[in-house]
């Protein structure tokens, strides 16, 4: 098929770059490093390419003024097939195909509407309780200084925090320590996830399948009715999942575990790279500080761990200067390709009357994280700067690219109908996660090391650090 491909180029078809390794193609120097090679490639061959990467056609579309005709194409250029195989074959669910289980993916999509407008509000309210729960008990721990590990203290908050916002309290006396088991068990999970996505099979990963195997138990019925206060959203996906006779409670179970790790997978290493950008960058920690304490002296609100501290989802968004240095973290640490498939041949029309051929099977890939490290785009793209979304004291929401003003300048959350529906919670969690550190710890790096993106996720979403550092922190007076 691959040599058949080559010698039948079409019409109006991109360059093919194929490579010389049967399957695998590109493969091997695209997962070394994916931003270098496409960026290499743009430049020989232009702003439209074909990429030959184990086994997959992927036509790379580099242009962000072109993105949109990509988006608005979701008939002939669908995500939810590709989305829902990968997802199965990860979380060991069976595929939701429409004949077996009609409409139950439209009706979990409909869900989503407990993370937006009102219910949005109940879940983040209930997500600052469960953070301040959690730091109140690091206070009474912090004495003096305390050192700790950045990503393990970020994934140790966020996780629990997430995982009783989401599906409730473990009522027993070691609630904490059931919880840190699981976390510990997923954060085993996770470490294989980039290999589960690129249909690497389970059996040759170690103990990955068994570990997956415990933490779908984690959610059996059985376990989840006994958890206390758990959200709407996942009570939710309960009462669909129980009009479906074949799901079988192993496969509901599954779903569950899935949504969890769509709930903190990303969610962790974003928090840890706002945390980490802060603190290396004093002048940066002071204007969000300033920000943070003139919110509570203006609203007559108290910091400290025995004071409950209440914010609205205007409140959040009117901190400007918390907003933009999480965006920017998130510009620079953002690694998503989103990918569609091409259902039929046809011709995708494109900006300045540019047409591409495609044909039916073939992956067509946005990768924004070209757009975020766009000199043209962001100045110095390589540093990070604080307010680089602030303008004249408000957001800045235009940006340009030769003179163009972009439509899509900052993309961490996918798009179109690939955009993650979980998104506003995620930055009011981070956010919320930022707010109560800096108004509770003085926090300070402990030790002068440099923290390198770890590019084994690259396409996947939030890269991880390739370190851990540590961090310490006290009270403030």
């Amino acid at each position: 098929f691959p040599i058949f491909y080559v010698f039948n180029r079409k019409t109006g078809e991109p360059p093919l770059i194929n490579g010389w390794i049967p399957y695998l193609g590109k493969a091997l120097i695209f997962r070394k490093d994916a931003f270098k090679f496409l960026v290499d490639q743009q430049k020989k061959l232009g702003d439209i390419f074909t990429v030959y990467i184990a086994g997959r056609y992927i036509t790379f579309i580099m242009d962000p003024f072109q993105y949109v005709y990509v988006i608005r194409n979701s008939k002939q250029l669908e995500f939810h097939e590709f989305a829902n195989k990968m997802a199965s074959r990860t979380f060991d669910y069976p595929a939701l195909s429409k004949t077996k289980f009609p409409d139950l993916k439209e009706n979990l999509h409909r869900i989503y509407q407990y993370l937006q407008g009102k219910p949005l509000d109940i879940i983040s309210d209930h997500m600052m309780k469960n953070l301040q729960d959690i730091f109140e008990w690091k206070c009474s721990q912090a004495t003096d200084w305390e050192t700790e590990k950045m990503y393990k203290f970020c994934c140790s908050v966020m996780f629990e925090a997430s995982f009783v916002t989401l599906y409730g309290r473990v009522p027993a006396a070691d609630g904490h320590k059931v919880i840190s088991e699981i976390r510990d068990k997923f954060i085993k999970f996770d470490a294989s996830f980039p290999y589960l996505a690129a249909n690497i099979p389970i059996e040759l990963l170690g103990a990955t399948k068994k570990i997956r195997k415990e933490l779908i138990h984690h959610f059996l019925l059985q376990n989840m009715t006994k958890w206390l206060g758990g959200s709407k959203v996942v009570q939710a996906r309960q009462d669909i999942f129980e009009k479906y006779e074949l799901l079988g409670d192993y496969d509901k179970a599954a779903h569950h575990f899935a949504f969890l790790w769509a709930s903190v997978g990303n969610t962790i290493p974003a928090t840890f790279w706002a945390m980490y950008y802060l603190l290396r960058h004093p002048e940066a920690l002071a204007a969000v500080r300033d920000e943070i304490d003139h919110l509570l002296q203006s609203t007559g609100q108290k910091r400290g761990p025995t004071y409950n501290i209440h914010l609205t989802r205007e409140q959040l968004d009117n901190l400007v200067y918390l907003e933009s240095a999480l965006n920017e973290s998130l510009r620079m640490c953002s690694s998503s390709m989103n990918i569609r498939i091409c259902q039929e041949d046809f011709v995708l029309k494109l900006d300045g009357d540019q047409e591409v051929s495609l044909r039916r099977g073939d992956w067509i890939a946005l990768y924004p994280q070209i757009l975020h490290m766009d000199p043209e785009v962001y100045e110095d793209p390589k540093e990070y700067k604080f307010d680089r979304y602030i303008e004249n004291g408000k957001k800045k929401t235009t940006f340009y690219k030769a003179g163009r003003k972009l439509k899509y300048f900052l993309m961490p959350f996918g798009s179109g109908i690939s955009m993650c529906p979980g998104r506003f919670l995620a930055m009011n969690e981070i956010k919320m996660f930022l707010f109560l550190l800096l108004s509770h710890f003085d926090v300070e790096l402990a030790e002068n090391k440099a923290v390198e993106l770890d590019n084994s996720r690259m396409g996947l979403g939030i890269l991880l650090p390739n370190v851990d550092i540590a961090f310490r922190y006290k009270l403030r007076s």
